[in-house]
């Protein structure tokens, strides 16, 4: 068995802060599978051409080249189905997917309005004219204006995960009493602001604190010991 996972990267190689990789990363734990991690930034289109894309996460398994988080963890599912589940069921399936398109939709772009100029500063020079240029294109303005408010947006942030808190009142997890894809999903978010930016986007006696910090902690510490910024 081969696998081999391509990941975004900052300047520097150990800094990978793409949520959808850490998505991926938290399921082959999950699976206890190994993979070869590489770095990869956003110019380096041609080193996944085989994917037919050009967006990671990437996870080559066996010679067969995959793309697409979610497509990841269904290839992860069905071709290890003797390790444990990402799922738990057709339930814990719905679930994951209800909570990949409210963080997609409500979550992810709340965030990136708070650490985009955090993303630009760390990334590598030959992606810095990309990022800015594709990104400024989407947005309608400089990422600095968009991002100059991010301290009277933050409170609405926080009240945009209130379905999350009034989740885990009830258990240790979204998906019940262990993790599964469905807190990967979410924890990709909080990854991706920890990995890259020193803005604080939590309280420390906010529920989803603890929730992250469990997940930080999970597969001796995978994602704490991540390159990023103190929680």
């Amino acid at each position: 068995m081969t696998l081999i996972l391509y990941e975004l990267a900052a300047a520097e190689e150990d800094r990978r802060f793409s949520p959808y990789c850490w998505r991926t990363r938290m399921a082959l734990a999950h699976k206890g599978l190994e993979a070869e991690r590489v770095p990869w930034r956003f110019t380096d289109t041609e080193v996944i051409a085989p994917s037919g894309q050009g967006r990671v996460p990437v996870l080559v398994d066996d010679g067969r080249w995959l793309s697409d988080s979610w497509v990841i963890a269904d290839h992860l599912e069905a071709a290890y189905p003797d390790r444990p589940s990402l799922f738990g069921g057709a339930v814990g399936r719905a679930l994951a997917h209800f909570v990949g398109q409210w963080v997609e939709g409500v979550i992810h772009p709340r965030l990136f309005r708070m650490i985009a100029c955090d993303v630009h500063a760390h990334l590598a020079d030959r992606d810095k004219d990309y990022f800015r240029t594709s990104r400024e294109r989407r947005i309608g303005m400089s990422l600095e204006a968009f991002a100059a408010d991010r301290d009277t947006r933050r409170e609405g942030f926080r009240r945009s995960l209130d379905p999350a808190r009034a989740a885990l009142a009830a258990r240790p997890y979204l998906s019940g009493d262990a993790p599964a894809y469905a807190d990967y999903v979410l924890f990709g978010a909080f990854q991706w602001a920890r990995c890259i930016s020193p803005y604080r986007i939590l309280d420390a006696d906010d529920p989803l604190h603890a929730w992250r910090a469990r997940l930080l902690g999970l597969y001796d510490g995978l994602a704490g010991k991540a390159l990023g910024y103190p929680c």
